[in-house]
């Protein structure tokens, strides 16, 4: 049996994978033909990690290797565990001096049923939301949520409540999946909320 993959390296980066639940079924998702990314073995979880598992995992990496960032983002949403996913962060702050980032579908509020975004202060540094397309209607076809089409409106509300709260928002498209004119319309709707607007790669680089 392959040994449970809760850390594995991308790049500079450490990503921590704590669950596999997703609330979106992603027409383009890497997990659809893939069981890895970067150094990992197999992200497939056998059962969601305790909190005290993903934190002996990550100090079993820091011993190898420096890492510039500590990543959420496994083959999971990781605010669908969200007060795992919190500790672990929180964990992270008073042991390393090292920069956390969630890579999210910005369904957070839905998922969790509350204002997330004040949660996440002094615990992760950068919140990288997958904006995908500027159209609800689109972005719906594209994610297939189970929240609907309003899970469209509920991301572009998390991105501009983490703004609000000082948090460093970043969000992206995928390279070659939208038009140029859709690329232009997402940059204006990002530099509107107050966030970075990347065009990232389909498999995504790390940054």
């Amino acid at each position: 049996m392959k040994k449970m993959e809760i850390a594995y390296k991308v790049g500079d980066g450490l990503y921590i994978n704590l669950t596999n639940k997703c609330s979106s079924a992603c027409t383009f998702c890497l997990r659809q033909g893939d069981d890895k990314v970067g150094e990992s073995d197999s992200l497939w979880l056998e059962r969601e990690p305790t909190v005290e598992e993903a934190t002996a995992a990550i100090e079993e990496k820091l011993k190898a290797y420096s890492y510039k960032e500590i990543v959420f983002c496994g083959f999971g949403e990781p605010t669908c565990v969200l007060d795992t996913m919190l500790s672990v962060a929180k964990w992270v702050k008073q042991n390393t001096a090292i920069r956390t980032r969630l890579n999210t579908n910005g369904q957070a509020d839905l998922i969790n049923s509350k204002d997330v975004a004040p949660l996440l202060v002094g615990l992760i540094d950068t919140v990288s939301i997958s904006l995908n397309v500027p159209d609800a209607e689109r972005y719906q076809a594209l994610v297939r949520s189970r929240f609907g089409v309003q899970s469209y409106d509920a991301m572009i509300a998390f991105a501009k409540r983490c703004v609000e709260e000082g948090l460093d928002v970043v969000m992206t498209t995928v390279e070659t999946t939208i038009s140029k004119e859709d690329e232009e319309k997402s940059r204006q709707l990002c530099q509107s909320i107050g966030a970075r607007y990347r065009i990232r790669e389909w498999v995504d680089d790390g940054k």
